[in-house]
């Protein structure tokens, strides 16, 4: 069995255009009040939220039923192609996975829709952990959550 792998999941969102980005690259301190699975953030190390690589944001959410911890930090932000990086470490998620990075874009679609395209890139600690599919469940709820609250904005 493999060890490292990548999911990846593309979810239609109701919002306009460019909001869903905005969302997520300027607002991530609001996630605990807007996404139902998300407890709490709080800003662990450095001066703001949204810094590449200085600040470490530290998460409490809800995975597979049970409440999961995890610090992250963005490493790369693409405006242009509305696309944002981050790499998830220690807590929780160390007990599983040596690696497990997230990538976010939001695509407009040639329909005139709009979608928000979660993908994992992950590394296992052995073959007795499962490839992350409790965090693309994650990621779909968030997407709605998140799409519902723009739409209400």
């Amino acid at each position: 069995m493999a060890l490292s792998g990548k999911l990846s999941t593309e979810i239609v969102i109701h919002a306009p255009a460019g909001k869903f980005f905005n969302f997520v690259s300027k607002s991530l301190h609001q996630y605990q009040n807007v996404c139902e699975r998300v407890h709490h953030t709080k800003l662990h190390q450095g001066e703001d939220w949204h810094s590449i690589g200085d600040s470490i944001k530290h998460w409490t959410y809800v995975i597979d039923g049970k409440v999961t911890t995890c610090k992250e930090t963005i490493e790369s932000v693409d405006e242009k192609n509305k696309t944002i990086k981050f790499n998830l470490f220690d807590g929780d998620i160390s007990q599983q996975y040596k690696v497990l990075k997230l990538t976010i874009q939001e695509i407009d679609n040639s329909n005139g829709s709009v979608s928000a395209k979660w993908t994992v890139e992950y590394e296992k600690i052995n073959d007795n952990v499962e490839a992350p599919y409790g965090y693309m469940e994650l990621f779909d709820k968030n997407t709605k959550d998140i799409d519902a609250h723009l739409l209400k904005a």
